[in-house]
């Protein structure tokens, strides 16, 4: 019998379960997912759970292959000198091999009275903004502070329901869009009635009790939402682990982590050559995937390969009729090509539903979504060339063989 090589997945969103998955193919693999809740949250429809379009959780039934073992617990440490996982539960989990795909949470609204503010970055907070705006009443105000994606969507999403909403971007809207999607997104708002503050005096500087004051003295009644960004958690830095400085796991172009061969990242929380990606599902699946590939490599004794994916788009919804989907470069600039309208809210909800199929489709034969390799080269390159970063496409050795 062969021994067998156990696997531990930290986080059970689109990077932990591709690579949960991948893994699989490999039937000397064990693999275990831990994950704190025990659904799939589609963290791309949060803003739907929110306005009552879309309850956002898939069963793990559905998307997580028989042969991966799911664990419902939280991660308190990483314990990389004896291969263990230490859990809230008080249990241990060993490992030969972690891949380490914890995701993002809300960022804190470092702004006087901000804890007081909603978030939709988690099942969690998207529940308590929907009971919150439910015990209000369907016609009280709402405040939506940042003007990227998420703030966009939930904006859109609840004025389309008849909510007075106003987002204050505290800079540009669509920070990251392109100039003539800019356009169309505000007029698309407009027409919602969602009244945009856009610029620096529309940055949030407190959170009142009634509403929210911006920097240029004006104030503004409603329940505030935070949406102006989000942040990976401590449990790498906390471990002992080198991380970049928002505390994402640093590791080289083949995902390993630059202390621990034995460890990898993928999703949100990873920093290949501390240039990491765009947080977003069009990243996180395959860097889940490419993580797996590297550790069963490592298993039989193959060289891993460096990292390679080029993006494709930026896609928004506009309520659930509109919406926009911006063509980018593959290193993840805009260009002025754009799908909008009804065909936009079609696209966007095709690729809502696709992202779910693939973990569907990879659960069932692992690698069917693999990416050609020339697919996403210059996308990667341009992206580390821009950076000016120093690329490592091996780990220092941890000691032992590569078959535990």
């Amino acid at each position: 019998m062969k021994q067998q090589t156990r696997v531990v997945v930290i986080g059970g969103g689109y990077a932990g379960v591709t690579a949960a998955n991948r893994l699989t193919s490999d039937d000397t693999v064990s693999v275990t997912l831990v994950n704190a809740r025990d659904v799939f949250v589609e963290r791309i429809r949060l803003h739907q759970l929110v306005a009552g379009t879309d309850d956002a959780v898939v069963d793990f039934g559905r998307v997580l292959a028989p042969a991966v073992g799911l664990r419902v617990d939280a991660v308190q440490r990483i314990d990389a000198a004896d291969r263990r996982v230490l859990l809230a539960s008080g249990a241990a989990l060993s490992y030969d091999y972690l891949i380490y795909a914890a995701g993002s949470g809300r960022a804190l609204a470092d702004v006087p009275g901000g804890g007081s503010a909603h978030a939709i970055a988690d099942l969690r907070d998207a529940g308590a903004l929907r009971d919150a705006l439910a015990a209000a009443g369907p016609q009280a105000p709402v405040v939506v502070a940042g003007g990227g994606p998420a703030g966009i969507e939930l904006a859109a999403e609840l004025a389309e329901r008849g909510r007075p909403v106003v987002l204050a971007c505290g800079g540009p809207l669509g920070p990251t869009l392109h100039e003539r999607t800019r356009r169309g997104v505000a007029r698309r708002l407009a027409a919602l009635g969602v009244e945009v503050l856009d610029g620096p005096g529309s940055r949030v500087a407190a959170v009142t009790v009634d509403g929210a004051a911006l920097a240029d003295g004006r104030t503004i009644g409603g329940i505030v939402v935070w949406t102006a960004g989000f942040l990976v958690p401590e449990l790498a830095r906390a471990s002992g682990l080198s991380t970049d400085a928002h505390g994402r796991l640093l590791t080289d172009e083949t995902l390993t982590s630059v202390d621990d061969e034995r460890i990898l990242a993928a999703g949100d929380a990873a920093s290949p050559s501390g240039v990491p990606l765009r947080m977003s599902c069009q990243a996180a699946g395959p860097l889940g995937g490419h993580a797996a590939d590297t550790v069963l490599r490592r298993i039989h004794g193959e060289q891993p390969q460096p990292f390679a994916m080029g993006f494709v788009g930026l896609c928004l919804s506009l309520g659930r009729r509109h919406g926009v989907f911006q063509f980018e470069h593959r290193d993840d600039r805009p260009t002025g090509a754009r799908i909008s309208g009804r065909a936009g809210a079609s696209v966007k909800e095709l690729v809502c539903w696709g992202t779910v199929q693939q973990l569907v489709l990879e659960a069932r034969h692992p690698g069917a979504t693999r990416l050609p390799a020339a697919f996403g080269d210059r996308g990667r390159a341009r992206m580390l060339a821009s950076s000016g970063a120093a690329v490592r496409t091996t780990a220092p050795a941890s000691g032992g063989a590569a078959r535990p």
